[in-house]
This record gives C-alpha cells, structure tokens and sequence, in this order.
C-alpha cells in the first residue's frame, strides 16, 4: 500500500509513476474519497468534542433544573448526531481503504521505461546457448516421456495442467528441491515448512488480493491455496514490531504453488512450461530500507548461483514498467535456456517490494535511532521454481542413446547420473 501522505502531498509523483506502469488507476477518485473521510473525521471529532463539553456542562448543574433538562437534550442530540456521522465516516473510510489497495507500487527510479515485454533489458547473460543441446528437442517430443511425466493421466484425476511425476521423474524433482533448499541454507536463509492455505488478510497483505483473486484457488470458507510460498512467508511477522538488530532476517520454504493460469494456450505452455501445480522453493527477505537494493542485489547473486551450479545457460532481465507487476517496486526476471524449444524459460524473479507489503501488513522495526517504529522493506525471489528447470535440464541434456545427463551438482541428491525413461 502507499503512504497516504505520498499520495496526499505528491498526486503528480504518483500519477506519473503509475504511469510507467501502464495500469489504469482513477487517482483522483481516490484523493476525492481521501478528502472526503478527512473532513468527515473533523466533523465527528468536533462533535465528539462537544459532546464531552455537554456532559462536563451537565454534571455540573443541579439534577431536574431546567438548565440541567436543557443540557441533557443537547447532549443527546450531539450524541445522536455523532453516532450518524461516526457511521457514514466508517463506510467512508472502508470505501477508502478498498480505494487505496488498488493503487499499485510505484516503480524504482531505475525502472526502465516500456509496456511490453520486449522492451526489458537484458542485464547480464551467463553461459552460451549454443554449447548446450547437440541432441536437444522439446521435452514432451523425448520418447517415453509420459513414463516419468504422465500428463493424461493428471488431467483425468484433476484436469489439465497437473502432471503425475512417476518414479524417477519425482525422484528428479525431489532431488531439485532438496538441492534449492541445501544451497539456500548455506546462503543464510533459514528453512520454513509454512501452511499451503491463507486467509484473505494474508493475501491482501502481499498485493495478491485484490490484484490476483481470480488466479487463485479459493475455498468455500474464503482461504486460498498459495500461489506461492511469498504469500505465507511475509505474513510470519505480520502485526510485529522486530528489533532492527534482527535485520536482515533471511528465511526460505518450499511449497506446491497452485495457479489457475487462465487463458493459458499454445506452443509456449505445452509440457512443464506452465502447470497450475507446481513446486518451487521461495526465498524471502525483510530487511532495513537503507540496505534493500544492496539485498536485492544479493538475493539475485543467491538465485543465479543455483543456475550456475546446475550449468545451465542463463540470462538476467531487468523488467520495464509495464512488464513488472502490481506490487513490486523494481523486478528481475531469470530465464534459463531451454535448447529443444530454442527459446527462454522464466525460473525466477527477484523483486523489491520497498514498504508497500510492510504497509499494508504492519510489519516494522523499532529504530534505533528515533525510537520509534518504522516500516521494514521487503523482498523476495524464486530458488527456484522446479518446472522450467527440469524442462531446460530435459532438453539441454538430452543424449543420443535418450538418456539426460545430470549435473554433477544434483548427482548426490539424485544418486545417479542419468535420467532414463524406460
């Protein structure tokens, strides 16, 4: 969420860095609705005030004289009109606070401008492309593919876009998250086992609510399967005030991530490219703002670093406006190449949230300096998310006899040194 005095003292600001968002936000509603429940708290305030100055004037007098009878009626006719207008500064101030959570964060200076995803920059690429995939082919062509992947069969137990992982296929993924979650560790994340299901509170807090309802699963007692272990994680201090020495606090989970993905169609999302159930290791940082974009700088290094262990060429992209999202403030895309569909395949984004979840989640710190509490900053990236991994692994490996090598860091966890689909 954004500070109210931002939006209040700096309307242009606002309107111009939305603007490089290319989202469709009526600022100005919101700053009629801000005016409005500004005034009405004046006059509820005003009315409390006399309220209180009626019942001091009345104690004061004699019981049953008529000034007394005179003072009670005013004070009943000040607290009647306080109780209504105490009741339309509520709905007001509801109106407001729905108003405000859809303003969305404003971008990083840094930011580059651009609407689509064309227009990202590549920051850095790691490895070459060219060097991988003598024998690659997308991996759903491998043959016996469905022997370890069994895409048919998940779509008539559930429905289309949740895979079975069969034998050594789940083997693989298992080994993947073991792997994210080692490497993590020796990182300095700690590792959390966090619930799959949260509250709208805890959806709200993240900017996945309202922005994301309809991608979600949601129950019918209003909780929503996690759309990634972010969502859980930033909520474990929600309500809390940390002691700054705490910062940075590093912790990291894995979760199944469920996704509705609607509208999803064609070549780009066949195979593992895009499930609406899906495993993926989320790292998660909260951190004082004087540091952040040096830990955003650290939480990439964290991610690619598992790229790089498992040798696969890579590329870093730093997202434009219109291509960013809702909630982040700045925002890196890590893309692996995926040699049988000669093309990119998102892994992880890495983002600087600033104190928009921390606002809307009250999750601060007590300054040292001040004494007072201040808003934490947030961040958080994918290491890594297990579906695009295991494709480029697939097809960036694939062997003439059909077997995948596997990478000599996932071996140990593996226990092998080829995938054979048999």
């Amino acid at each position: 969420m954004l500070d109210p005095k931002l939006l209040r003292e700096n309307p242009d600001l606002v309107r111009a860095a939305i603007a490089k968002k290319h989202l469709e936000v009526d600022v100005d509603a919101v700053l009629a609705l801000d005016a409005a429940w500004r005034a009405q708290l004046q006059e509820v305030e005003g009315l409390r005030a006399a309220q209180k100055t009626a019942n001091t004037a009345m104690a004061a007098l004699p019981k049953g004289t008529p000034e007394f009878i005179v003072k009670v009626a005013e004070m009943k006719a000040v607290s009647a009109q306080a109780k209504e207008r105490e009741v339309k500064l509520k709905e007001t101030e509801e109106k407001l606070q729905q108003a405000m959570l859809s303003l969305p964060n404003l971008p990083h200076a840094s930011v580059p401008e651009g609407r689509t995803p064309q227009e990202n920059i590549v920051a850095s690429t790691h490895g070459d492309p060219a060097k991988v995939g003598a024998h690659a082919k997308p991996h759903w062509e491998i043959p016996n593919f469905d022997k370890l992947f069994d895409f048919a069969r998940g779509a008539k137990v559930t429905g289309a876009g949740f895979p079975f992982f069969i034998g050594d296929g789940a083997k693989l993924v298992r080994a993947l998250l073991h792997f994210f979650l080692e490497e993590d560790g020796k990182a300095g994340y700690i590792e959390v086992s966090p619930p799959i299901f949260v509250n709208a509170a805890s959806a709200t807090a993240t900017g996945a609510l309202p922005d994301k309802e309809g991608q979600m699963y949601e129950t019918q007692d209003r909780l929503f399967a996690v759309p990634t272990a972010e969502v859980p994680l930033t909520n474990f201090f929600r309500d809390e005030i940390l002691d700054e020495a705490m910062l940075p606090v590093l912790r990291c989970a894995y979760t199944p991530c469920f996704r509705r993905e609607a509208g999803s169609y064609g070549k780009d999302v066949r195979g593992l490219n895009r499930v609406h159930q899906f495993d993926k290791v989320e790292l998660l940082k909260w951190v004082h703002p004087a540091t952040s974009y040096a830990e955003l700088d650290k939480l990439r290094d964290d991610a690619e670093r598992l790229l790089q262990k498992l040798e696969l060429p890579y590329r870093v992209l730093l997202m434009c406006g219109g291509d960013m999202g809702f909630a982040q403030a700045k925002k890196y895309d890590l893309e692996v190449w995926g040699a049988g569909q000669k093309r990119w395949l998102e892994v992880s984004s890495c983002s600087n949230f600033e104190a928009f979840q921390a606002r809307r989640a009250q999750i601060r710190f007590r300054s040292k300096e001040t004494g007072k509490p201040e808003l934490v900053h947030t961040l958080n990236g994918s290491g890594l998310a297990v579906p695009r991994v295991l494709a480029a692994l697939l097809e960036n490996n694939l062997q003439a006899d059909g077997r995948v090598k596997i990478p000599a860091a996932l071996v140990p966890y593996f226990g092998k040194d080829y995938l054979v689909f048999a």
